[in-house]
This record gives C-alpha cells, sequence and structure tokens, in this order.
C-alpha cells in the first residue's frame, strides 16, 4: 500500500451507504483526482476499488456521527491503538492523516505542519498531515490541491 488516508470517523451519510466520504459536500475524491493521485474521480461508492491503484482508507474512530466533536476521548484513546496496528499490520508507504486534528489526536502533538511529519509514530512508514477535504474548511480547494501534490512527491 502507498497511502492509507486516515479520517476522523465515518459521516451519517458514509455509514448509511457503507462507503468513505459519501457526504456529496465532501471533496475528498476531487482533491484527489486534482492532485494526481487517481487517474481519474472516483464516486465514493467506488472506494473499494482503490487497493487495486495502492491506496487505502481508514479512520481513527468507527462511530458514525454528525461531526467530529461528538467523538469521546475514550472513544480517541481506544482509536489510537487500533489504528497504530493497523498500520503496523498494512505498512503503508505514506499515512496520510484528512486533517490536523485526526493527526493531533493520534499522536498527541500539538503543534503540526501540513505535510511530511519529521518522525512517523510507526517506523518505517510516513506521517503526513493535509487539509480536511470536508466543504466547512475554510482553505481555497487549490490551496488544499497543492499540499496533497506532495504526497506524489513523497512516493
Amino acid at each position: 500500500m502507498n497511502i492509507l488516508f486516515v479520517g476522523f470517523n465515518p459521516s451519517i451519510r458514509s455509514s448509511e451507504t457503507g462507503t468513505h466520504f459519501a457526504n456529496p459536500n465532501n471533496r475528498f475524491w476531487r482533491i484527489l483526482h486534482e492532485a494526481g493521485i487517481t487517474p481519474r474521480k472516483y464516486a465514493a461508492s467506488e472506494d473499494h476499488l482503490l487497493p487495486d491503484i495502492g491506496l487505502g482508507i481508514t479512520n481513527i474512530v468507527a462511530r458514525p456521527t454528525k461531526a467530529a466533536d461528538e467523538i469521546t476521548k475514550e472513544e480517541y484513546q481506544e482509536g489510537k491503538v487500533i489504528l497504530r496496528n493497523k498500520i503496523d499490520r498494512l505498512r503503508p508507504k505514506v499515512v496520510c492523516f484528512v486533517g490536523k486534528g485526526v493527526y493531533q489526536e493520534y499522536s498527541g502533538r500539538k503543534k503540526v505542519p501540513w505535510g511530511k511529519q519529521e518522525e512517523a509514530v510507526v517506523p518505517g512508514t510516513i506521517d503526513f498531515v493535509a487539509p480536511s477535504s470536508s466543504g466547512l474548511v475554510r482553505m481555497k480547494i487549490e490551496e488544499i490541491v497543492e499540499i496533497y501534490k506532495q504526497l506524489n512527491e513523497i512516493l
């Protein structure tokens, strides 16, 4: 696996459809395509095809919520252990955290820059922090895409 994308948790829409980043307002699929990570813009319903091109998706917490602020400290604690074990087992080249908050919860680090992190939590992998693809993020889509493009350079 080249890149494992990690989100906070499934949205209600994602839990209803059984697919990742299924909310129509989420720009994840557009960002991946415009950054050159995927050869075309995939639909959320095609997320099962990603392993064929070296990509995977998971979350730090499995329980769906309307917003990430509904996730409890206990859920994060449990999720961190599960995620670390998953990364250790899958051994992706890069673990891309979709949002600074996800990485802050996972790593326990407060100050987190965009892009490649100095040290990965799981040795032998690269931690990468990218902006959330949520439509609520106020960054311009072009700025977000530029950060995601760095993943290609790393690979």
